[in-house]
């Protein structure tokens, strides 16, 4: 029979035992559940950002995917999917190429970048005003046309087009400049950021412009990364590291609007950072979520679907302020049409996304601190065979 001194004895046994099979697994941790990884801290949380970064892009094998070919039935190659199979090629195999780029290319001769940018200080002072364009431009003077960013001194390790689906929110997106053009150049990146506007009198749809985005930037510059960014969101620590992902990855882990806690757990809306493959992979976002819910859900289930993980940074790194809104906008009503869509996403993502985007571009313009690229998403065109196919 068993005494309560040998109960306890085994209880301390489990418990010590429990606790040193967290440690030894504390690495996959990162990668292998959502809730953990937002939660966990370490003495060290900086080694667990570049355990995230894909450091040789370069020499790293990427494998086009199937139903993009164009023999197969599934799906047929968007225009510029060739384009994308090459934006892995090495700096010197880019230069070389017979490709012109409207983006200055850095030049191949230039020793690597350090793998950890040597002036990051962890937490930062985050910028509330909205200075004028004008001020913002004399404040970064060393930008290239396009809102185009690489350091002088060094290579990049990262080429990294910054993704910004926009509409009607001018000082936001001053305050969002004012903020990610110092926080990326501390970096070492070799960056830009690229504002995808809508046509006014249109239905928000923000996966679309995303999609258009991704699409665009790609005849601007051989991207190997792109971070979709939420123009209301700032970062907060300059560790919060804005590189090449290994695996998709949710940037947007605590927002001070939640209490810098995750809404839930599956959540991977707001900022995500993906490579070219990995898009190409999941077929891109959907291009069917009208208004305001549900693109992220969905973008979710095509990345679990698909067989990928998804990696966050550890909480008191990912960290963001919300700008504030002072009216949520009127041409953003709430889709109706997103619990059916989320339903279907799991049978109908390799036919609706990359291979199936339909837009018209208006303008682009190589501002001096960012990409300006104005589009009709052809709202009258497609929303009435959702609306017929959905029944909502």
């Amino acid at each position: 029979m068993m005494t309560k001194g040998k109960v306890k004895i085994l209880l301390a046994i489990f418990i010590v035992g429990g606790v040193l099979h967290l440690i030894v697994d504390k690495g996959q941790l990162i990668y292998n559940n959502f809730d953990r990884i937002s939660t966990y801290v370490d003495s060290d949380p900086l080694e667990y950002v570049l355990a995230n970064t894909a450091t040789h892009l370069d020499e790293e094998h990427h494998s086009t995917i199937p139903y993009l070919s164009s023999d197969t039935t599934a799906g047929t190659r968007h225009p510029h999917i060739d384009m994308m199979l090459n934006a892995n090629d090495t700096d010197e195999a880019v230069e070389a190429s017979n490709v012109t780029y409207p983006l200055t290319i850095q030049r191949s001769e230039l020793e690597s970048c350090p793998l950890t940018p040597p002036r990051l200080v962890g937490p930062i002072r985050v910028w509330m005003d909205a200075p004028t364009f004008s001020s913002l431009e004399k404040l970064y003077p060393y930008l290239e046309n396009g809102g185009h960013g690489q350091p002088k001194d060094c290579k990049s390790r990262h080429r990294v087009a910054i993704i910004v689906p926009y509409r009607d929110r001018e000082s936001h997106l001053r305050i969002m400049l004012h903020n990610l053009h110092s926080f990326l150049t501390k970096q070492q990146l070799d960056y830009a950021i690229v504002i995808v506007e809508q046509i006014a009198n249109q239905t928000f749809n923000r996966a679309k412009l995303m999609n258009v985005g991704f699409v665009e930037s790609m005849k601007l510059y051989p991207w190997q990364c792109f971070i979709f960014h939420d123009v209301d969101l700032l970062p907060e620590d300059d560790r919060n590291l804005y590189s090449c992902p290994t695996i998709p990855r949710h940037m947007s882990v605590a927002v001070d609007k939640f209490n810098y806690q995750l809404p839930y757990t599956a959540i991977f809306g707001g900022i995500s950072a993906m490579t070219v493959e990995h898009l190409q992979s999941i077929n891109g976002f959907s291009n069917r979520y009208w208004g305001w819910g549900g693109e992220d859900d969905d973008l979710a289930d095509r990345v679990s679907t698909v067989g990928y993980k998804i990696a966050r940074y550890p909480a008191e790194i990912a960290r963001y302020k919300m700008i504030k809104h002072v009216h949520e906008e009127k041409s953003n009503p709430v889709n109706k049409c997103r619990y059916k869509l989320m339903a279907r996403t799991k049978k109908e993502w390799k036919n609706d996304g990359l291979n199936s985007l339909e837009y018209k571009v208006l303008k682009v313009e190589l501002l001096p601190l960012y990409t300006h690229i104005l589009v009709d998403l052809l709202e009258n065109k497609e929303r009435p065979k959702i609306r017929h196919a959905f029944n909502c």
